[in-house]
This record gives C-alpha cells, sequence and structure tokens, in this order.
C-alpha cells in the first residue's frame, strides 16, 4: 500500500479509505518530525468522530501537527487563539443587527468549520470554555433559542500547556469528559531534534505548509466510508466485558477519587474498534484494548491529593490496572 498515493477521487471504498487516511501519516510526516502516536490518535478521533486534546510544552508542534492535519484533509479549518477576554459568541457566533433590512441575521462563528483548532484552550474563563459543550457534545449551537447544527465531519483538536498555570483556567471535568482522547507531545528524542533542526536550516517554514509539500489526500468522502467500516468492526463479548472491568477497575483504586464512568467504557470502546481497523482487521482483540486505554482514560480520572503528593499519575493508576485484570484469551 503506498502511502503517498493520492485519494482525493476516493468515492466511499473502504480500502481506499484506509489507504487515505494512512498515508496522512505521511503528508503530516513532511511537516512534523515523529509524534506518530499523536497523529495517530488524531485519526483514530475523526473515525469516531470524537475530539482530542493536546497537552505537551511550549515548542513541541503541538499547533503546527493539527495545521497540518488540516493541509492534509480536504476540509475546511479554523483557528482560535483562546485568551482571557475572549467571549462565548467569539466561538459560536452572534446576531447582528441589519440596518438595510432591520432586522438581526445571524453571523457564524469559527466553531461553523470542520477542524476546530483551539489554541490554548485553558486560558480562557470556564464561560468561554463551556461554550463548546454543547458543540461538542450534540454538534450543534444554539443563539437566541435557535439550534443550529455543525458541518460533519466536526472535530475539536484543543492544545494546552501542562506546565504554566498562571493565568490559566483548568477545564472541568464535565468538559475533559468530551473529549474522547488526551494526547500528551513529548519532546522529541535526539535524533528527532536533529532532523527537525536540518529542516529548519534547509529553509522549512512551519508557517507555509504548501512549501512543505502537505497535500490534502484525505476527504469526507473517505471519512464516511472508514467509519462505515469501523462500525462493522466485530467486538467479542469477552472484549466488552474486558473494557468494563478495566474502567471498574479504575473506580476500585485506592489511588483515585474519581474512576472512568460508562460514557470513558464507551469511549474506550470505540476508540479501540477504530485502532483495529486502522491496523486492518475487522475485529477488536485485547492488544487494541491496551493500546488506547491511556489516551482515552487519563483525563476521565482523578488523583487523590496524597497519591499525588507521593508522585502517582494517572497514567501509572491505569497502567497498574491493565497489569492486573485479567485479560480474555
Amino acid at each position: 500500500m503506498d502511502p503517498t498515493t493520492d485519494n482525493a477521487g476516493n468515492t466511499g471504498d473502504p480500502s481506499a479509505a484506509r489507504a487515505s487516511l494512512e498515508a496522512l501519516r505521511a503528508e503530516i510526516a513532511k511537516a512534523v518530525v515523529g509524534q506518530d502516536p499523536a497523529v495517530t490518535g488524531v485519526v483514530v478521533a475523526l473515525l469516531c468522530r470524537g475530539h482530542v486534546l493536546l497537552e505537551g510544552v511550549p515548542g513541541v508542534a503541538k499547533t503546527l501537527l493539527v495545521r497540518a492535519l488540516a493541509a492534509a484533509l480536504d476540509l475546511d479549518t479554523k483557528r482560535v487563539q483562546f485568551t482571557p477576554d475572549l467571549m462565548p459568541s467569539d466561538v459560536t457566533g452572534s446576531l447582528v443587527y441589519d440596518t438595510r433590512s432591520a432586522e438581526f441575521s445571524f453571523q457564524p462563528g469559527p466553531v461553523f468549520t470542520n477542524l476546530l483548532l483551539a489554541d490554548e484552550i485553558n486560558r480562557t474563563p470556564p464561560k468561554t470554555q463551556s461554550s463548546l459543550l454543547e458543540a461538542m457534545e450534540e454538534r450543534q449551537v444554539t443563539v437566541d433559542g435557535t439550534p443550529r447544527a455543525l458541518p460533519d465531519p466536526f472535530l475539536v483538536a484543543a492544545t494546552q500547556n501542562p506546565v504554566e498555570y498562571e493565568g490559566t483556567y483548568p477545564l472541568p471535568e464535565a468538559q475533559l469528559d468530551r473529549f474522547l482522547l488526551k494526547l500528551t507531545i513529548p519532546l522529541p528524542s535526539r535524533q528527532d531534534e536533529i532532523d527537525v533542526l536540518t529542516r529548519h536550516a534547509e529553509g522549512f517554514d512551519p508557517r507555509d505548509l504548501k512549501a512543505a509539500g502537505v497535500r490534502a489526500v484525505a476527504t469526507a468522502a473517505d471519512l464516511e466510508a472508514a467509519r462505515a467500516a469501523v462500525a462493522k468492526t466485530a467486538v467479542s463479548p469477552e472484549i466488552t466485558a474486558y473494557v468494563v472491568d478495566i474502567c471498574r477497575a479504575t473506580r476500585e483504586s485506592p489511588s483515585l477519587t474519581l474512576g472512568v464512568s460508562p460514557r470513558g467504557a464507551t469511549a474506550l470502546l470505540a476508540a479501540s474498534r477504530a485502532w483495529a481497523w486502522l491496523t486492518g482487521r475487522d475485529y477488536v482483540i485485547p492488544d487494541d484494548v491496551k493500546a488506547l486505554a491511556l489516551p482515552t482514560l487519563r483525563h476521565r480520572v482523578q488523583l487523590r491529593p496524597e497519591a499525588e503528593m507521593e508522585g502517582v499519575t494517572a497514567d501509572s493508576v491505569i497502567t497498574s490496572v491493565l497489569a492486573h485484570v485479567p485479560v480474555p484469551r
């Protein structure tokens, strides 16, 4: 399967859809070095009609990754820089008075797009953060009592900085739960960092992705065909029980005050099916569940203060749960 094949003309064949989604990795690699797990996570979210929260220190290409993804998809995209003075109407849109017609008309906000980049989402107050709740869950925006449907596909890719807390507003649990995946963007390896500097020395401009050769290799038709194929991916009763056992085990962990909810279990199952299909199978195996457990569950649990002081992390708790829950044979 040639990852450079342009499938922009694909009309819905599942195998061609898989090829075009796999080609996304090659296209994004033209702009972003490494970070393949994060790229794969965003593709999984697209397949599941979910949203992603990207967390990493400044300068690890969080925003560039989303921009490269948008360039590699033949979809509309908009970016909102979240700031303390951002208002909900700046995101959703508002009614504007037209002096010529003497009537109010709706002016759509940037949320009316296929791929919304919510940059530094934790820098805006909760009132503005909550403006995305209805959009993320119901795929619509209600202004002046009138619901307005959002385009399909619709994905929110939000970024946040985990080390700088001054002037930030942590996302509430209800909003975190709306994100299908929380993807951590690590610092690059030594070789990857050398490759980054080499590219910049050769003239790479992160603000000009066209010059880097990034082109659209997947369309909305590809996504629709892929989602239909994912929906047919078989899940055995044993796998379903395995997902439930993992989530129930988090609720019994002495290190947590809040375990994974049934919504989290549903998200883990959906992400596992998408990953199974991406890897070329039409059925889910336990390894699929394990592969998606951390990004799907890490933001759905809450640590006890004493556990946090001892250096326990959400990832370490989930990893421990995976090690102790019996794996179906």
